[in-house]
């Protein structure tokens, strides 16, 4: 389903990344992640507000280095166990305040496991897509793929 909201226009911010992920878990539990159990990796604990529905608001936080990092945003697009797409909006540490576009794309990989790719447009420089790329690569999809893996054991 997509949104009937208006999509955020990116146009004055064309600056994006791309980032690929084989991870050990089925689509359904990448997915399942990304919509349901978002607390369980990424946010805070208790520290989220989020219903997976199209044109459905969210707000959640995390901690990076002892402090805390408020996130929002709103689902424009779910196509379950294949696509979550969300407005990204976070601090001057993050998107700058830019109401930015994650898209989570998943296919089906050779035994069981799944493609991860995820594109974050719409920030306003290079600088912000050099942080979010280093974290979504270095940390944030490995943190998951870890958690996914140790509740299939």
């Amino acid at each position: 389903m997509n949104s009937t909201l208006p999509r955020p226009d990116l146009t004055a911010r064309p600056h994006g990344l791309t980032v690929e992920r084989m991870m050990k878990a089925p689509q359904e539990g990448v997915y399942r992640a990304w919509t349901e159990e978002f607390d369980a990796w990424f946010a805070e604990p208790g520290m989220i507000r989020m219903r997976a529905a199209v044109d459905e608001p969210y707000v959640f936080v995390t901690r990076h280095e002892n402090e805390l990092h408020p996130h929002h945003g709103r689902f424009l697009t779910l196509e379950p166990h294949r696509l979550v797409e969300l407005t990204w909006v976070t601090g001057t540490a993050g998107t700058a305040g830019a109401e930015t576009v994650v898209t989570v794309e998943l296919e089906p990989s050779p035994g069981g496991g799944t493609l991860l790719r995820l594109t974050h447009t719409g920030f306003y420089d290079q600088a912000g897509v050099k942080r979010h790329e280093n974290a979504w690569a270095q940390h944030v999809l490995p943190h998951l793929d870890d958690v996914l893996t140790a509740t299939r054991s």
